[in-house]
C-alpha cells in the first residue's frame, strides 16, 4: 500500500450512485476505506441520517445527488460530487455554490484514489480543493466545455454571479 492510499485507511466513507458497476469501482479503487455504498437517494438518505462518514461521494444523477449534498453538508460530511451525465456547467456551479468540495468526471476514475487524496488533504488543511482541482484536471474541463473553463479564475467569476 503506499502512502498516498494510506490517507484512507479507517475512514469511513459513503458512495452513492445507481450504476452499481460505478460502485464497484470505487469500492476496489478505496479498499483500505470501509466503504458503504447505496444505489437510491432513500437508501443514502437513510445512511447519511444514522452514520457518520469522513466523506460522501455523490453521483449527481439518478440519485438526487445535489440533494444529498445538502443532507451530507447539514451533518458536516465533506462530499465529492461525480458524474457523466451532468457533467455541465450549471451542475459544477451548483455543486460549488452548496459546498461540495470537488467535481469529478467519471472518466476519471482511474486515477481516483490520487485525486482524492489531494482534494481530502487539502481539504483537512483548509486549503482551497477547487484550486487543485483546477490544476489537475483544468485542461479536461477546457476540453470538455471550452476554455477558459479550467480556471479557478473563471470558476470563482461564475459563482458569484
Amino acid at each position: 500500500m503506499s502512502e498516498k492510499e494510506s490517507y484512507f485507511k479507517g475512514k469511513k466513507i459513503l458512495a452513492v450512485d445507481d450504476e452499481k458497476d460505478i460502485l464497484e469501482i470505487i469500492h476496489e479503487e478505496l479498499e483500505m476505506a470501509d466503504v458503504d455504498m447505496a444505489t437510491t437517494y432513500q437508501t443514502a438518505s437513510e445512511k447519511i441520517k444514522k452514520n457518520k462518514y469522513d466523506l460522501a461521494i455523490l453521483d449527481i444523477m439518478g440519485v438526487d445527488g445535489l440533494k444529498l449534498l445538502d443532507e451530507a453538508l447539514e451533518k458536516k460530511i465533506p462530499a465529492v460530487m461525480l458524474t457523466a451525465h451532468a457533467m455541465n456547467y450549471e451542475a459544477l456551479i451548483n455543486s460549488i455554490r452548496k459546498g461540495s468540495i470537488s467535481f469529478l468526471p467519471k472518466e476519471k476514475l482511474g486515477d481516483f484514489v490520487r485525486l482524492l487524496d489531494m482534494l481530502l488533504s487539502a481539504h483537512d488543511s483548509g486549503q482551497s480543493t477547487w484550486e487543485i482541482l483546477f490544476e489537475e484536471l483544468g485542461n479536461y474541463f477546457d476540453k470538455k466545455f471550452g476554455a477558459p473553463m479550467g480556471t479557478i479564475e473563471w470558476i470563482c467569476s461564475r459563482i458569484s454571479k
